[in-house]
Formats: C-alpha cells, structure tokens, sequence
C-alpha cells in the first residue's frame, strides 16, 4: 500500500530495518516459552492460569509470523520456510498458508481475490461466525494456488496433518496427562476469533484509499499486550518494518497522518 503525502519507507524508517540477532532470537523463541510456562502450569496444575498462557501465546506467533511472512526478521530464504513451520505448528496451524494468503492480503485488500480480508466484508455477528471455518478455508485457498510446486504443495499437507496428530495424540495421552489435548483444544478454539479480531475489527467500514482501509489504536498498555499488533495501519503502509519498530514509526508518521485526517483511536 501506498498513500500520497506520506514519506518513502527510505525517508521515514530506514534505519528502523535491521535487526539485532538478540530480538530476532526473542521473537523466535518466545511462542516457544510460552508454550514451556504452559507445560509447568500443567504439571502444577494451575488450570486457570493456562488461558491467560495461550493467550500470550497466540500474540507471539502472530506478530513474529507477521515479521517472517513480511522478511522483516533478516532470516534467509530456508530459514524463513522453516520459521513457517515452526511457528505455525505451535498453534496447530499452516504458516504457509498464512504467508500466501497474508501477502495477498497487503496487495489486493479490499479485493474479492482477498481471502484473509474477506470477514471485513461481513457484519459482527458474521464475522464471529465465520471462525471456525476461516483457516481452513485460507488453507485451502493456498493449497490450489499452489498447483505445479510440489514444495509448497507438501509444506501445506504436513501443516495440514498437524492439528489432527496432535488432537489424536492429546486423546491418546489423556490418561496420562490432560495437558497435550486441553492446550490443543484452546489452540483450535482461540483460532476462531482471528476474522473478528485481525480482520473486521481493524478493516470494517474500510475505505477507498490506504489511510482508511484500516485503524491504529495509540496507547501504553492495549498495544504493549498485543506486542505492537494494534498498529495496524502503520504495518499496512510499511509492512517492512518490524513489529518492534512500529511504535517509532507511528511516532514519525504522527504528523503526516494528523495533516491526512488520520485520527488515531486511543486506548489504555
């Protein structure tokens, strides 16, 4: 995306690019504690504090599977097939399909081609509605796309056979342990608000050009929790730059989308 008026990504965030090995490895291995906090609730068996546990969870995959899809993090071309796999599979879903799909979102959204940003389109109730069947159908939609690579092809099917090997596994396991099918459970339940919360609630009532497709949400704490996801619109315009980094480039871009009519929406 593109708006007029707005500085080039040379102009405004250039050095908000690079990367340090110390926050690429934090991103990458932050799904991973996360899902390791959840093991020792488990064991301990401290049930109520699991939700909060994949909770965090879910927003670190998101925004490190956003940096990855986007080649923000500095990961070379094998890296990031891998970091695919290893961040959706925490989630007990595809990040190849993610990546196909997301990056048909930023160039075509508000499209009908857009299958990602199709829930913008529906109402509320729609939207909540829309949940439990909205990965599958991004999976499948990567899974035609991707007709002739027989790569992309067979990283799609093992992402596929996932979430079916780990649910089986968790019934198998119950005996033992509930731990591997109640996490499970909560990964595959948590995915149905994705088309509410990623997608109606920043991009309905979306407009024609690029600075009011989507919203920003300014504050301390909200944005602090979902690790910088609520800066929507800044990602939209630079998706280059790191999640991290977004809060800088709001900062820049403040009085650029003050003289546009942009008018952030404030939260705690």
């Amino acid at each position: 995306m593109s708006a007029p008026g707005l500085p080039s990504l040379a102009e405004v965030g250039a050095d908000l690019l690079p990367v340090t090995g110390r926050r690429r490895w934090l991103a990458l291995l932050r799904p991973y504690a996360g899902v390791g906090l959840f093991v020792l609730a488990a064991w301990r068996g401290w049930w109520w504090l699991t939700p909060l546990l994949v909770f965090g969870v879910f927003v670190a995959v998101v925004t490190v599977t956003h940096d990855v899809v986007h080649r923000s993090l500095g990961l070379t071309a094998r890296q990031t097939e891998w970091a695919l796999f290893a961040m959706g599979v925490v989630l007990l879903e595809s990040g190849h399909a993610y990546r196909d799909t997301h990056l048909q979102h930023h160039r075509l959204f508000p499209s009908d081609d857009d299958p990602e940003g199709y829930p913008a389109r529906l109402t509320l109730l729609g939207a909540i509605a829309y949940g439990p069947v909205f990965l599958g159908r991004l999976w499948w939609w990567a899974f035609r796309r991707a007709a002739g690579d027989a790569r992309r092809r067979a990283w799609l099917l093992v992402e596929a056979v996932m979430p079916v090997a780990v649910l089986a596994g968790g019934v198998l396991l119950w005996p033992y342990t509930p731990g591997l099918l109640v996490y499970a459970v909560m990964a595959v339940v948590g995915s149905w608000v994705y088309p509410l919360l990623t997608v109606y609630l920043p991009h309905h009532r979306y407009g024609d050009d690029p600075l009011t497709q989507t919203r920003t949400l300014r504050g301390r704490i909200i944005p602090a929790v979902f690790l910088e996801l609520t800066y929507h619109l800044e990602h939209h315009l630079y998706p280059q730059i790191p999640s991290h980094r977004l809060p800088e480039l709001a900062r820049r871009l403040d009085p650029h989308l003050a003289r546009a009519g942009v008018r952030p929406v404030r939260v705690i």
